[in-house]
Formats: C-alpha cells, structure tokens, sequence
C-alpha cells in the first residue's frame, strides 16, 4: 500500500468524499442508485453528513492518497440491529484498480471487519450488467442468493444479491 491508505471518513472529508461521488456517478452509473444530475443538487450539508461517520448503522470507509484525494470508498451499512449488514457504495478511481494494486481488497476487508458480529453475513446488491464487480465478488468469496429486484434507475434491468458468509 504503497502511496495510500484506507482509513474511515470523517467530516472534515465531505470535499473529498463530494468530489469521489461525482466521479463514480460519471464513471460507473449503473452502479449506484443516484444520478449525477441528482447528487450535484444535495447541499454542503449533505456531504458533511455521509462523510461524518458518527451514526451506529452505518460506516465509510475511504483509499485516500498521500495528498489527501481520495482514491476509493466503500461503505457499510445495517438498516436496524436485527438486520444483516449490506456493502454500498463500492469503488475504485480507475487508475487503481486490479489485484496489483490491493486497493479494492483493502477497502473491502476494512468493511468485512465493520461487519463482523452484525450478521452472519455481508450482503450487496449488484447490476445485473456490472460484470467486472461480479468478477471481483466472486473472487472474494460472494455469492448468488438467487434473489433479484428492479434496478430502480431502469425498472427493466436487475440487481441481484450476494453474500458473503462472516465467520
């Protein structure tokens, strides 16, 4: 990790965390449950919330370059204490991705270790048509439940849920 490190967000991070959010609304828009049109109208109080990290359902984690952009985020997320634990927001600057760079499992063993004891297992949901996450998933052990859910941007496309077991 070489140039780099994954650590949680803070709210002094909202610039940074804005500024990663327009790049992966732009990059990857099948990816996310937002549009860019729509995220450029949240106000500056927005950001500062999400990159707060202060609630207990929830947490951000970020790659963040030696000159303080960030490179990465990944989140976690638990809708209620009886519920089991969802990974959001994945991703990667372009630049960094691939194995060769570890950034992707860095961020997403940060998570796993969020995640650990608040379930017996991390879910996503993922693009039908998202084929290089599906890959990465796969690679780090997730798997199909077999249930599907309308993309909401595109009713006519799925996401479909993994899991992940948690020992």
């Amino acid at each position: 990790m070489t140039g780099w490190v994954v650590r949680a967000s803070t709210e002094d991070d909202w610039r940074e965390y804005r500024a990663l959010r327009f790049e992966m609304l732009q990059d990857a828009p099948i990816a996310f449950l937002e549009t860019l049109e729509h995220a450029r109208t949240h106000p500056d109080e927005h950001w500062r919330r999400r990159a707060a990290n202060t609630g207990s359902t929830s947490r951000l984690f970020a790659a963040v370059a030696d000159d303080g952009r960030w490179l990465g985020s990944m989140g976690g997320f638990q809708s209620s204490p009886a519920a089991e634990p969802y990974l959001v927001g994945v991703y990667v600057t372009p630049a960094w991705r691939g194995r060769e760079h570890g950034m992707t499992d860095a961020l997403l063993d940060a998570v796993i270790d969020w995640a650990r004891g608040r379930g017996d297992r991390l879910l996503l949901d993922v693009h039908e048509d998202n084929r290089p996450a599906i890959r990465s998933y796969l690679r780090r052990g997730f798997a199909f439940t077999g249930r599907t859910q309308p993309y909401p941007l595109d009713r006519s496309a799925l996401e479909r849920e993994m899991f992940l077991p948690l020992p």
